[in-house]
């Protein structure tokens, strides 16, 4: 399967004669009414005003001469506040003029560009007609671009091009050409090695692999174990989903899709980390070899669990993976996976919710997530609830019996993989956008990409 490789940039060589689209502040209306000049009464005549999300093209003698865009002052840290570029400005190379900014929101707007200029559709990947110039001295927008542009193919991918296994191999070939050491664990190893995953993976013909990767910018540096939940497809097992349940079930990887993507963007930008990541790469089917309510399995960990639910298969994925992430005693652990349905209902779509046993670390996340204007909301780990997980035949249960506080237990049982003194953080998101809307087309998201690649870089500067 192919995805996207080839960004709508172009470098200012190649570029040599681009069109120009004036970034304003919303308040500064005297520019606004500068940049308009002689038209402006009959562009205001026409609905414009100097707001948030205005865009208009400036006439000149051979048509659109230039065009402008005002954003509102508090939204320069937002790409989205940018986005309506990929799909409002006409074919050709443009290159953005600031305006009473600061030259970094030039990274946020050809960030948002790229953002709002995705399209996904199987077997199409044509050239840009509208292409942003980016200057030499401008990396960073590429990264993140290249990254998320990257981890919502995966999640949009169907699940009949993307299985366990060809999941694993984009993880290698990405990483691979990365420069990171990358093995693909498969088989008996598998089975030996993560025994409570090989059982999710156990009902459907295409095989569970896990991909374990290493890269690390230097001795010394921080070290961080990303976890990511790798379900290609999710039926829920013999406990079996609604139709409308398993529609977008495709999009299961999509904890997987982002902690890989956070990986190759690290590795591009050179985030001064040392990086470990584990994906659990397995699909959730119905056979005769699948597991059942009421199965016990053994854990890498030495627990056993009982299954109450099939459908409660990401959290048995992710329990081996973190068991041997702690392992080797990494400075942090940070999982992701579209977890539960109750973080959507308490927080909505666009809200990942965040599960910490370290204040210091969680604090970072939603700081970062402020900074990139990529949120995020933390929820307790609230340990009245923990005895909720009791079973009377094994370690523990992989659901309770309560209705409520989904997201909280789900986030509890990972907790008890996770040894004490280990700092490590969870992320329950949705990896989706039911609706397009600005820079956030319809289909697979990363939600928290820019998050966690601002935490991870300032892990890097605090050592």
């Amino acid at each position: 399967m192919s995805f996207h490789i080839q960004l709508p940039f172009v470098s200012v060589s190649d570029a040599p004669t681009p069109q120009t689209i004036h970034l304003v502040r919303s308040q500064d209306t005297e520019t606004v009414d500068r940049l308009l000049g002689e038209h402006g009464a009959f562009l205001k005549a026409q609905g414009f005003a100097s707001r948030d999300g205005a865009f208009t093209l400036l006439p000149s003698e051979n048509g659109a001469g230039a065009a402008l865009l005002c954003v509102d002052e508090g939204r320069l840290n937002d790409p989205t506040a940018f986005a309506l570029l990929g799909t409002v400005l006409p074919a050709g190379d443009w290159l953005a003029v600031l305006h009473g900014v600061e030259g970094g929101v030039q990274e946020t707007a050809l960030l948002g560009f790229a953002m709002g200029a995705y399209r996904y559709r199987v077997g199409q990947d044509q050239d840009a007609a509208t292409r942003m110039v980016v200057p030499d001295t401008v990396a960073t927008a590429s990264a993140i671009a290249k990254a998320i542009w990257f981890g919502r193919d995966l999640i949009n991918t169907p699940a009949n091009l993307l299985g366990p296994r060809d999941l694993a191999q984009s993880a290698y070939r990405a990483l691979d050409g990365r420069g990171a050491e990358v093995r693909i664990v498969e088989g008996d190893d598998l089975k030996a090695a993560y025994p409570c995953l090989a059982e999710v993976g156990e009902g459907s013909e295409r095989k569970p692999a896990v991909v374990v990767a290493r890269w690390k910018a230097r001795e010394g540096a921080p070290r961080l174990s990303l976890v990511g939940k790798g379900v290609c497809f999710d039926t829920g097992g013999y406990d079996l989903k609604p139709a409308a349940g398993m529609l977008r079930m495709k999009k299961d990887m999509g904890g997987a899709a982002l902690m890989l993507a956070v990986m190759c963007a690290a590795i591009d930008l050179k985030l001064d980390i040392d990086l470990e990541l584990r994906l659990g790469c397995v699909e959730n089917s119905v056979s005769g070899h699948a597991m059942r309510p009421g199965d016990v399995l053994k854990t890498r960990s030495g627990k056993f669990v009982e299954i109450g639910n099939t459908d409660a298969e990401g959290r048995l994925v992710l329990c081996d993976l973190i068991t041997e992430a702690s392992e080797s005693a990494p400075d942090y652990i940070v999982d992701a996976a579209t977890l539960t349905g109750a973080a959507r209902v308490a927080l909505g779509p666009d809200l990942p919710a965040v599960f910490s046993n370290s204040d210091e670390l969680a604090q970072l996340l939603l700081e970062s997530g402020l900074d990139t204007a990529d949120a995020l909301w933390r929820l307790p780990l609230w340990h009245g609830y923990d005895a909720w997980l009791d079973s009377k035949i094994a370690d523990l249960g992989n659901i309770t019996s309560k209705p409520m506080a989904g997201a909280i237990t789900a986030a509890l049982y990972l907790q008890r993989f996770v040894p004490d003194g280990q700092k490590w953080l969870h992320i329950d998101t949705y990896a989706w956008n039911d609706a397009s809307s600005p820079g956030r087309p319809e289909g697979g998201e990363t939600l928290a990409l820019r998050a966690l690649l601002k935490m991870i870089a300032r892990l890097g500067r605090s050592s």
